[in-house]
């Protein structure tokens, strides 16, 4: 394998202390931002030849999904599996919100810490508000949402309730449904036409500052 040059090997430290902080894989343009390079391309030229070198592994063209290997050391192989969620913009833990799913960029997941099994389906919201204190989620956490899973009473979930969206705990009782705050200063959410269950929150990621 050739060896990395200096600028590679600050590009891929500069990877790792991102992901370590943040949780999160910087951008093409981050990098070039912290580096000032005129243009991203010049970080994607590293970048590929970091791939070519063995030392970053990810789906060509994903910045945020790459990831960092380090096949010299003896503890590679015992290493948490650690996969690429995307996250599909922010959702509100307060007042119910309009929001749009626009992808911004990945979390990185350690499956084993956390105890779950990403799937197609699997995505991040980050959390805006504080109405889900008394379950310890704050703002700026990122919930990780399953789309696709059967809601069951008690369960943290992403939901869309008369056409805007929030986060909070679904309660089926009497055989009807409605979301709970988990903070006394926010009312219980009854739907007055329609409550759609958009995905179940299976873990919590919690952001470095």
């Amino acid at each position: 394998m050739n060896e990395p040059t200096e600028r590679q090997l600050q590009i891929l430290s500069f990877i790792r202390r991102k992901q370590d902080a943040e949780a999160l894989t910087p951008s093409m343009r981050e990098i070039a931002v912290h580096f000032r390079f005129r243009s991203p391309n010049a970080v994607l030229a590293h970048v590929q030849a970091l791939r070519r070198k063995g030392l970053l592994k990810g789906p060509p063209g994903l910045a945020r999904a790459l990831q960092v290997v380090d096949p010299q050391s003896p503890k590679s192989r015992s290493r948490p599996r650690v996969v690429s969620v995307p996250i599909y913009g922010s959702i509100p833990a307060g007042l119910p919100n309009e929001a749009a799913q626009e992808e911004e960029g990945c979390v990185l997941i350690d499956v084993e810490t956390l105890g779950i099994k990403p799937t197609a389906r699997t995505f991040g919201l980050k959390v805006q508000g504080d109405s889900m204190l008394g379950k310890n989620i704050v703002a700026g956490d990122i919930a990780i949402i399953e789309h696709g899973v059967q809601a069951r009473s008690g369960d943290t979930v992403a939901a869309l309730i008369d056409g805007q969206v929030t986060l909070k705990t679904f309660i089926m009782q009497r055989g009807k449904p409605y979301l709970r705050a988990e903070n006394p200063r926010y009312p219980d959410l009854i739907p007055q036409e329609e409550l759609q269950i958009q995905g179940v929150m299976v873990a919590l990621v919690r952001r470095r500052k």
